[in-house]
C-alpha cells in the first residue's frame, strides 16, 4: 500500500471497537439488513455452483472460508454460519456424509478490535477460527488455499483518498466527490479501479480453482444521478459541521480542506468491467439487494452509524476532542434535512455479486487446436484460438451480460 503524506486521508484505520453505545457492534444494523437480504441467495448459488467433484473440494480436506473486512462482529458470524450451512447441505445432497472440517479466517486491518471479535464468537460454532490482520488489497493467504471468500459492505473503502483531489484543491469545501465536479469523481473512480483490481488479483491467487466468492457492494445504478442522494447529503452535512468548527477556531481550515472521505460507490457496469479485465473470475450473478436506506431514515441511527464507521478516521485526522461535537452538530442538522421527507434522495443501491474462480490449467495445444477446461473442470469442445483463452462457463445472471462463447 502506498505511503500517505500528512495531508492525505487514508483508510488505514478501524471501526469503533468494543461494545459500547458508539461501537460498530451496536451501530451496524444497516450492514446486518443487507446480509439478511442476501441470506437466501447464498445457499441457492452454492448449491448450483460449488462443484464438490472438483478435487480441490474433496471432503477429506478442510474447507476454508475467509471473510474480508470482518470488523468486530456480530454480522461476520451471521454471514459465516450461512455459508457453512449451505456448504454442508451441498455435500449431504451429494451423499458425501463425511463430516467437514471448516476453518474460518477473519480478516481486517491491523488495528481492528480482534479482541472484541474473538470474545463474542458463538459458543456453539462448528468451525475453527483465526484472525488475519492486513489490507485486503494485498495477498494475505498462500496460493490456492481458500475455498470460499466473502466480503460485505467493505469494498467501497479505498486504500486512500485520491492524491489528485487533495493536491489540486479542487474539492475544497467538500469532503467527498458526491455532489462535486466531474474531475473529482474521475479521480475517485480511478482509485477504485486500481484498488478493486488489486483485491481481485489477490483473491485470484488465493482461491482454489473453482473457488467461490460473494461480494456485497454499496453503489448506484447505471445512469443514476448521484449528485443528490442521501449518502451525499449526509456527507455534505458533515462537511458543513467541520466548516462551522473551523470558523470557531476549533480546527484549522487547512485540515478541513485536506479531509476527503476514502469511499467510492460503483455502478454494476463498473464492477463488471473491472472483474472482466482481471480475468480470474466468472460472474455467475449480479443482483440488486433491498436497500435499507430506501425508506425514511432515522436521524439518530444515521448519525450513530456514521460515527461508528468514521469516528476513528475523524479523530486521526483532526485530533482528540472533535468527534463528540462534530456528530452532535451532524444530528442537529440532519433532522432538518430534506432526506427525511423526499424519496427522490433515496437512490443508493446495494449489489450482490457471486463469482467463481476460473480454471486456467490444461491449455494444451494440439497442432492449431487448443483444448480448454471450463470453470467446472470439464473439457470443452476443441476450439481454434488465435491465442490461449479461457472458456467461461455460463451462469445465472440478473444484471450480468455474459461474454460470447469462445
Amino acid at each position: 500500500m502506498e505511503e500517505n503524506t500528512p495531508n492525505e486521508t487514508s483508510c488505514e484505520h478501524h471501526m469503533i471497537g468494543g461494545d459500547g453505545p458508539n461501537s460498530y457492534a451496536r451501530n451496524s444494523q444497516y450492514q446486518k439488513q443487507l446480509l439478511i437480504s442476501a441470506e437466501d441467495l447464498i445457499p441457492q448459488l452454492i448449491d448450483k455452483h460449488l462443484n464438490n467433484q472438483n478435487p480441490s473440494f474433496n471432503p477429506k480436506y478442510t474447507f476454508t472460508i475467509a471473510d474480508f473486512g470482518c470488523s468486530i462482529g456480530p454480522n461476520t458470524f451471521f454471514a459465516v454460519e450461512n455459508i457453512i450451512s449451505a456448504v454442508g447441505n451441498k455435500y449431504k445432497k451429494s451423499n458425501q456424509n463425511k463430516t467437514l472440517d471448516f476453518q474460518v479466517f477473519f480478516n481486517d486491518l491491523i488495528d481492528n478490535d480482534f479482541n472484541t471479535l474473538f470474545r463474542n464468537l458463538p459458543s456453539n460454532r462448528k468451525y475453527l477460527v483465526a484472525g488475519v490482520p492486513g489490507s485486503f488489497y494485498t495477498r494475505l493467504f498462500p496460493k490456492k488455499s481458500i475455498h470460499f471468500a466473502h466480503c460485505s459492505t467493505a469494498l467501497h473503502w479505498l486504500s486512500r483518498s485520491p492524491k489528485e483531489v487533495t493536491k489540486s484543491g479542487k474539492n475544497k469545501g467538500r469532503i467527498h466527490y458526491l455532489g462535486g465536479g466531474k474531475e473529482g469523481k474521475q479521480a475517485y473512480a480511478a482509485r477504485y479501479e486500481e484498488d478493486f483490481g488489486g483485491f481481485l488479483r489477490a483473491r485470484g491467487d488465493e482461491l482454489v480453482d473453482g473457488g467461490l466468492m460473494v461480494l456485497v457492494v454499496l453503489g448506484f445504478g447505471d445512469g443514476v444521478d448521484s449528485s443528490e442522494c442521501s449518502i451525499g447529503i449526509a456527507f455534505e452535512i458533515l462537511g458543513s459541521c467541520l466548516e462551522d468548527m473551523a470558523k470557531l477556531g476549533k480546527i484549522t481550515k487547512e485540515k478541513v480542506d485536506s479531509f476527503n472521505l476514502p469511499f467510492y460507490y460503483p455502478s454494476p457496469s463498473e464492477l463488471k468491467a473491472i472483474i472482466e479485465a482481471n480475468g480470474s473470475f466468472h460472474v455467475e450473478k449480479i443482483a440488486e439487494l433491498g436497500a435499507p436506506m430506501r425508506h425514511k431514515p432515522d436521524p439518530q441511527v444515521v448519525t450513530s452509524h456514521l460515527r461508528a464507521v468514521i469516528g476513528v478516521l475523524v479523530e486521526q485526522h483532526f485530533g482528540n476532542g472533535v468527534v463528540d461535537e462534530l456528530f452532535k452538530c451532524h444530528f442537529e442538522k440532519f433532522v432538518k434535512s430534506p432526506i427525511l421527507v423526499d424519496e427522490k434522495y433515496w437512490k443508493e443501491t446495494n449489489y450482490f455479486v457471486f463469482l467463481k474462480k476460473n480454471i486456467f490449467l490444461a491449455m494444451v495445444q494440439r497442432n492449431t487446436t487448443i483444448v480448454a477446461w471450463n470453470a467446472d473442470g470439464a473439457q470443452s469442445s476443441p476450439t481454434l484460438l488465435a491465442k490461449p483463452k479461457m472458456l467461461q462457463a455460463k451462469g445465472q445472471k440478473d444484471l450480468h451480460t455474459p461474454n460470447p462463447a469462445l
